[in-house]
């Protein structure tokens, strides 16, 4: 049995999680702005730079079935807008590290989940990882994600006027989009496997075509909810416009589209228990972002947990390709 080789597709994971890390940027460069309009405007640009594009992929386009579509559209809703809002409110509540961490769960969530669940029909099956080569690298990306979430729990314990309360809610808010981002990449795997004579790139234009309607609505509403309540906001693009549609469309053409065609590269050549482990990536390169913004260096702590970070990445890829050669 013949296996893509692992290399590149590593690298589209790299690339992908470089690209999403972006996404933590942005409720921290616009805290004045509120999560939804983030969320929808970074989307609405993520559907707009897809039209043009769709002209490219025209011939790939008209080969997805209406099934696929209506698959294009679950994975718009719950991987694009319901992550990211909940990941942006999240942000804006508890500040970038924590929500970080949290979603740095995503690894090991990821990994184990993928262990359990059933491959769908007709989905390329790789050999199973045995539990027992997995549970090393999964350790060392527990162990070091925890040591990152206990530098940031010790700081916020010596904030004398933090609200632990928003706190707390940020972190159930960024547990949420854990939950939304553990389902996102499996099914969106499980798709690109069940077809993999497709366009990665061809599918990433179709998430955002079917992301358009989605944001225009979500938009017009909160557009809406701004000029029927007493929360007043200059809509449509707030006190700081130029800077509002730099960001967004920044963000919709690399984390967004460009983020989800390395990542679909990166889906076509790894198996999941694999891919799901490199999402690591995206944590490690938010948290450089964020304290790149902070302006200082992280504490040895960190450092620390950063480390074990690749270690248990380096060590899941060393033991998914020791799997495959016995299985060759």
């Amino acid at each position: 049995m013949t296996h893509p080789p692992r290399l590149p597709g590593i690298f589209f994971a790299l690339a992908a999680g470089l690209m999403w890390g972006l996404v933590f940027v942005g409720p921290l460069l616009l805290p004045e702005y509120p999560a939804a309009l983030q969320t929808f405007g970074r989307y609405l640009a993520f559907g707009l730079i897809a039209l043009p594009l769709a002209w490219f992929d025209r011939a790939g386009l008209s080969q997805l079935s209406r099934a696929d579509w209506v698959e294009a559209l679950k994975l718009a809703l719950v991987g694009n807008i319901v992550y990211y809002l909940l990941l942006a409110s999240a942000i804006q509540r508890a500040g970038g590290p924590l929500p970080t961490v949290i979603i740095g769960t995503l690894p090991v969530v990821i990994a184990v989940t993928t262990k359990l669940r059933r491959a769908q029909p007709g989905a390329r099956v790789e050999a199973p990882l045995a539990w027992r080569r997995m549970l090393p690298s999964l350790g060392l990306i527990g162990l070091g994600i925890a040591l990152v979430n206990h530098v940031e729990l010790d700081q916020l314990r010596r904030q004398p006027n933090a609200d632990l309360a928003r706190y707390g809610l940020g972190a159930l808010l960024a547990a949420g989009a854990v939950l939304c981002w553990t389902w996102y990449p499996i099914r969106n795997a499980e798709w690109l496997r069940a077809h993999p004579g497709r366009s990665p790139r061809g599918w990433a234009t179709a998430q955002g075509l079917t992301t358009l309607p989605l944001a225009l609505l979500g938009y017009a509403a909160t557009w809406l909810w701004h000029g029927l309540t007493d929360q007043p906001f200059a809509m449509p693009f707030g006190p700081r416009a130029a800077d509002f549609l730099v960001l967004m469309f920044a963000i919709g053409l690399f984390a967004s589209w460009l983020g989800t065609l390395c990542w679909n590269e990166a889906s076509q050549r790894l198996p999941p228990a694999l891919s799901g482990q490199l999402i690591v990536f995206e944590t490690l390169a938010a948290l450089g972002y964020a304290f790149a913004l902070r302006g200082r260096w992280p504490p040895a702590e960190t450092l620390v947990g950063v480390a074990l970070l690749v270690a248990g990445v380096m060590w899941a890829v060393r033991a998914q390709d020791s799997s495959t050669l016995r299985s060759a």
